[in-house]
């Protein structure tokens, strides 16, 4: 009810404030003594003509809004667990492949299918769980079409896997009752400008495949630390991530934006010193800047990543426990993330949190902490993400490229023997014979 009426007021509050923005405008001409019938005659002949862009505009969002949402729910969403394989001997380039293949921005073929089906790029969500120490792999996906070709990948780069389908969301174990639950919400992402690539398993060395007992994993901290969680605590991580692409009329916004990489190229442009209007000459060879080792790694890496399919990614770490046992030491599982970190060109930071500097102030009855957590709970479940940060965005979803994502989130190496990651006991294990597939452009 509560979502209906927020609708409701979204789609009238607009033509209220014209209405009484228009009011007080007659009323100042009135004092100022000037006649009005004129102007008023003119406006209402001309009306007609203008009211439907008016219309359109005043309520484009609201309708785009609601036809995502159609579409969304149509195509439904599933949420697959993966059983590691005993033996995983494959660095994340096995992964990079996956998040390649399983891109599809759903372009729109006409306006019709924009702007009535709502088709659009539809949220993945990769998760690592922790439910008192049981460490999980967890890939939500939309059910229609990419449920299949994701699996189909999954096990084609990783012959011994294992999925299965929930039919109950673990995520739905949770009620929310701030009288029965802690818990603490945060939003992570990249601290530095989106066009500066973190720290990839190509700068761990590892695309180089090195031996099985030299190799450096990534994701191991993480997992470590995801295994000390206590019998009643639990760790839920959550990577969401969409194929990015320019924004135009056409695909459903009005106004235009390219896409990333004309800002990755100008950033790379300005640190050589380059001016893209002109050709590069040797005059302007010997005015450009003089790199330091560091920077032309930057700008090496920033080519190479630039030529990966990016998604527009946002990651939520979400602790939690029964009331009256918070342990503050669960907020050591943020500081894993800065595996990912190199000094001078980028990390992964904390952005938002489901708290305040100064509670005494911004929060002082705790009611905006608890209708928070709630919202961000739902979130979770929902495999949406919300911007809290509503001036400044620093929260605001960041291109990951592929390469990216497939450092943060990939099969672990036989490498790592953390107690709380299963494997199943089989060492190989085919695909079921009667897996579905798809094609990838019938998205």
């Amino acid at each position: 009810m509560g979502d209906i009426f927020k609708l409701l007021f979204s789609i009238i509050a607009g033509p209220v404030l014209i209405v009484l923005g228009f009011l007080v405008f007659r009323y100042t001409l009135v004092k100022m003594g000037i006649d009005l019938e004129p102007i008023i005659s003119m406006a209402i002949a001309i009306l007609p003509l203008f009211l439907p862009f008016i219309l359109f505009f005043l309520l484009h969002e609201k309708w785009m809004d609601f036809v995502h949402q159609k579409f969304i729910a149509d195509n439904g969403r599933t949420t697959l667990r993966i059983k590691l394989p005993q033996e995983v001997l494959k660095s994340p380039e096995a992964m990079e492949y996956v998040f390649s293949i399983i891109h599809n921005p759903s372009n729109a073929d006409n306006l019709w299918q924009t702007y009535i089906d709502g088709r659009h790029p539809l949220i993945f969500s990769f998760e690592l769980v922790s439910i008192g120490g049981d460490v999980r792999f967890y890939i939500n996906v939309p059910t229609k079409k990419t449920k299949n070709i994701v699996e189909a990948q999954l096990y084609a780069q990783y012959p011994g896997i294992e999925i299965s389908e929930e039919m109950i969301d673990y995520a739905s174990e949770i009620v929310w009752d701030p009288k029965r639950w802690e818990m603490m919400a945060f939003h992570l992402g990249k601290k530095e400008d989106q066009v500066f690539p973190i720290k990839t398993y190509i700068d761990f060395g590892l695309d180089k495949q090195p031996k099985e007992e030299l190799k450096f994993e990534p994701m191991a901290a993480m997992l470590e630390q995801l295994s000390t969680a206590k019998p009643h605590e639990r760790f839920w991580i959550q990577i969401l991530c969409k194929p990015h692409v320019k924004q135009n009329f056409k695909s459903g916004s009005i106004h235009a934006k390219p896409s990333w990489e004309v800002d990755v190229f100008a950033k790379i442009s300005e640190m050589l010193g380059r001016d893209p209007k002109k050709k590069t000459g040797p005059l302007e060879i010997e005015a450009q800047p003089r790199l330091t080792a560091g920077e032309r790694d930057t700008v090496a890496a920033m080519e190479r990543n630039v030529g990966k399919y990016p998604y527009e990614t946002a990651l939520r770490y979400m602790y939690i426990t029964p009331i009256g046992k918070f342990d503050g030491n669960a907020m050591l599982m943020l500081k894993t993330f800065s595996t990912y970190d190199i000094i001078k060109r980028n990390g992964i930071g904390v952005r938002w949190r489901t708290d305040f500097d100064y509670n005494w102030f911004s929060d002082w009855s705790g009611k905006k902490k608890i209708k928070l957590k709630k919202e961000e709970l739902e979130d979770y479940k929902k495999r949406v993400y919300t911007v809290r940060e509503k001036i400044s965005k620093v929260d605001e979803m960041k291109i990951f490229t592929t390469e990216e994502l497939a450092t943060i989130y990939h099969i672990p190496g036989s490498s790592v023997i953390t107690p709380g990651l299963s494997r199943i006991p089989s060492a190989r294990r085919e695909a079921p014979p009667n897996l579905p597939t798809e094609q990838i452009d019938n998205l």
